[in-house]
């Protein structure tokens, strides 16, 4: 029996302890010294992070992309996505890390959560480079924080921390809608679209229909289809086989399970089967990507 065995490993923020804290900030340059042996290799979190580069350049690697790190870069990395950072310590700027249950708290906030969808795409980049016009504002939201972390009383701590929070991704979010000029808006559709996203997160190894699919949303497959279609170009089911290949490609890259390991995992009970699927739609074979990769 072959014995599996992981590279990649995955960091949890106090995973089902909600008693202690959901939030946390740190200075870049002092984690990044601190944790370098980690920050550098690929790894993932059960949390969502936001990486602010105030200074430095250098490059910073998100799943199979490396982007470009320069002064007043802001990256967000959502839980489950493979990234490291490169070897500069020498970076100014902050690292702000929170669970998915610190924002969300009810209907309104979910909505809230999927309108900024800086983390919520993966049809989009992962990084938005700002300018002065807003740095002053983001650092503003910062220093409240700061301040509202180092503060002992603990009455409405996690309420005013849950609103910098917010406020800080609204103007985020306000400053990238000026500076791409978006051919849409924030509307019910695109709310589905990132609804109908995130459940193929969370279900796809499942082997769900478009149907059960659209149930879990309470609309019918064509209305499904529709928007898909509408702001994609894509089918529901391509988005599904995005992301298996995704995940299977992640898995060759970033650990040593074998190939049959990795098949079952993303819920293949016939290895065949996996190995002509992931050709199919990655046009390779996976012991093709991981030799190709290595």
């Amino acid at each position: 029996m072959t014995k599996e065995v992981e590279t990649i490993h995955e960091y949890h923020l106090n995973k089902n302890e909600p008693d202690k804290a959901q939030f946390v900030l740190y200075r870049l340059g002092d984690y990044l010294k601190k944790n370098r042996a980690n920050t550098t290799r690929p790894h993932m979190h059960s949390y969502y992070q936001i990486i602010w580069f105030q200074s430095g350049e250098g490059s910073h690697v998100v799943d199979f992309n490396t982007y470009a790190v320069q002064s007043d870069s802001i990256f967000f990395v959502a839980k489950n996505q493979v990234h490291y950072f490169d070897s500069n310590t020498d970076y100014g700027g902050y690292l702000l890390h929170f669970n998915e249950s610190f924002l969300i708290h009810n209907d309104s906030e979910v909505a809230f959560f999927l309108k900024s969808n800086f983390f919520n795409n993966p049809y989009q980049s992962p990084v938005c480079y700002i300018d002065q016009t807003i740095h002053q504002t983001l650092d503003t939201y910062l220093a409240q924080l700061q301040a509202e972390l180092a503060d002992p009383s603990p009455l409405g701590k996690e309420e005013l921390l849950r609103g910098y929070l917010k406020a800080f991704l609204i103007q985020l979010q306000r400053f990238k809608n000026y500076q791409e000029q978006p051919t849409f808006v924030t509307d019910e559709k695109r709310l589905q679209l990132l609804r109908y996203i995130n459940l193929v997160d969370e279900h796809y190894k499942k082997g769900l229909s478009i149907g059960e699919y659209a149930r879990l949303m309470h609309l019918s497959s064509r209305t499904l289809s529709e928007i898909t279609g509408h702001f994609l170009h894509k089918t529901p089911s391509q988005l599904i086989q995005e992301r298996i290949i995704l995940e299977a490609q992640r898995l060759l890259l970033h650990s040593e399970l074998n190939i049959n390991q990795i098949g079952f995992r993303l819920g293949f009970d016939d290895p065949s089967y996996f190995v002509k699927y992931f050709k199919k739609h990655a046009g390779v074979s996976p012991s093709e990507f991981r030799r190709a990769i290595s």
